[in-house]
């Protein structure tokens, strides 16, 4: 099974293709609106949401690459590259928090207020609704697929529709109350901009775990344990190892048999062991064989 599956890849690059397509469409209403209303944010904004596009051509180039089939240098397949373009998107995102921290900080400093239009108000709020069905969407391929690039690109999606609500509140503020809250705008910004730091780190942190090598699941070990012991008899595993590529899981573990037997034996038991569990748990596994002491 090559990392991601054709399932899960068709679904993740119908995403990310819709993605380019719809954000090209708002980049350019956005930019359209920013200068009729004379907005500078409104054309930073557009400018925001076409780096979404980017990130999409990203993962789309990510994931055709993750399909690659195993090879006799990579025989594992191309699974990490899921990874890999999760870390682009996640380093996209924080350039994109910094900026808006840097534009936030530069409103307040030169006692900036947010001053808008109609014509930017309806199609901020437009913009709003299409950017969260776009995240909506994506999460929902992350779901059904479980591909990490999924769940970034929600999160470079709803990125957007939280960089546009301070513009929609400085708009009501500024028109009642200008003078005392000119600040809310840059306020805003700069906590919308924290909270896409924070996904931004957590986006990165999980894949590079995931290249690193993590932990084999406690849950997971108790079951892989629980089914060795339901189906082949009460043998003691140990020394648990698992390494991610994409959709391909390699465990590696310590299997003690009894001494007595002979290595054919032993390597009969442990390739039967070894083809359950890939039925069972989708999981290709390497059994080291140890006696009993």
């Amino acid at each position: 099974m090559n990392a991601p599956g054709h399932d899960s890849a068709r679904k993740g690059i119908k995403q990310a293709i819709i993605s380019v397509v719809v954000n090209s469409l708002l980049f350019v209403l956005k930019f359209w609106a920013g200068v009729v209303s004379g907005s500078v944010a409104l054309i930073a904004d557009a400018w925001h949401t076409l780096s979404d596009s980017v990130t999409s051509v990203v993962v789309i180039i990510g994931i055709k690459l993750s399909r690659k089939k195993p090879t006799a240098s990579h025989p594992f397949g191309f699974g990490r590259w899921e990874q890999i373009t999760a870390l682009v998107c996640g380093f996209i995102l924080a350039v994109v928090a910094y900026q808006f921290t840097t534009d936030a900080i530069d409103r307040l400093q030169n006692n900036e207020a947010a001053n808008f239009g109609m014509i930017a108000i309806v199609v901020t709020v437009f913009s709003i609704l299409v950017k969260e069905a776009l995240a909506q969407y994506a999460f929902w391929v992350y779901r059904k697929t479980g591909l990490v690039t999924m769940k970034a690109e929600g999160w470079h999606h709803r990125s957007d529709a939280l960089s546009s609500i301070p513009v929609l509140i400085g708009v009501f503020i500024a028109n009642f109350f200008g003078d005392i809250f000119w600040w809310m705008d840059g306020v805003l910004g700069i906590i919308v901009a924290l909270s896409l730091f924070y996904v931004s780190y957590e986006i990165i942190k999980s894949a590079i775990k995931k290249l690193l090598g993590e932990q084999i699941p406690a849950k997971l070990e108790n079951d892989v344990k629980a089914y060795i012991r339901e189906n082949f008899g009460d043998y003691y595993t140990h020394h648990y190892h698992i390494h991610s590529y994409g959709d391909i899981r390699e465990l590696t573990f310590h299997l003690h048999v009894d001494g007595n037997e002979t290595v054919e034996e032993s390597h009969q038991l442990a390739t039967e062991i070894e083809r359950a569990l890939q039925s069972q748990f989708h999981l290709e596994c390497t059994i080291h064989i140890e006696p009993k002491k």
